[in-house]
């Protein structure tokens, strides 16, 4: 099935548990206390990773890399995203958001193998970040975050995967001396909004 399908099914389902949700007895659906915590956790480290990777553009930037930083401000835009789509999620089931200081990165890379690594580490954070809050889920029985965290799930299968081809596309190209060319097709990288 084409991933905008899934979307559209899962989006339906997530309309329908809610409107059976508000039809039983009229109550309002609300959701549990720790999951509504670690939701807006979440809103927080999605920003904080666009930060992160607006940090690494402008490293690339200054060393004329201009593939890598376009990459990269593109990754920081689907993390803006991310963050947006559980703010949505929060403010369509009545909860209230709350917007927490974004950290700056201060960490300083000195060679381009670190900012990949460091990549695959915040992503690996995020992973966790995403489990932790699905696996209460399922603790608690809250079917509608769980399939709303599906997408998050597979979405970060996919952003892992990513950052660790950046650092095996690189260690084969800069062997071979052709760094010009990699930074030339990330150049290319198309911004795809997510839904």
């Amino acid at each position: 099935m084409h991933p905008q399908y899934s979307f559209v099914c899962r989006y339906i389902l997530y309309w329908i548990f809610y409107i059976e949700s508000v039809k039983k007895g009229g109550e309002q659906y609300t959701l549990d206390e720790k999951i509504k915590n670690l939701l807006n956790e979440q809103i927080n480290k999605e920003f904080e990773s666009a930060y992160l990777y607006l940090g690494f553009a402008n490293f690339f930037e200054r060393l004329g890399l201009s593939g890598y930083a376009h990459y990269y401000e593109v990754q920081a835009k689907e993390e803006i995203d991310h963050g947006l789509l559980i703010y949505k999620y929060l403010h369509h089931n009545n909860e209230k958001v709350k917007l927490m200081v974004v950290k700056a990165n201060t960490k300083e890379f000195k060679e381009i193998k670190d900012v990949l690594e460091y990549g695959v580490q915040a992503e690996e954070s995020i992973t966790k970040s995403i489990n932790k809050i699905y696996e209460l889920a399922i603790k608690i029985g809250d079917y509608r975050t769980m399939e709303f965290l599906s997408w998050f799930v597979k979405e970060q299968l996919e952003e892992e995967e990513n950052a660790k081809k950046m650092i095996s596309d690189y260690d084969l190209f800069t062997n071979n001396n052709s760094l010009f060319n990699l930074d030339n097709t990330y150049k290319k990288r198309d911004y795809v909004k997510a839904n």
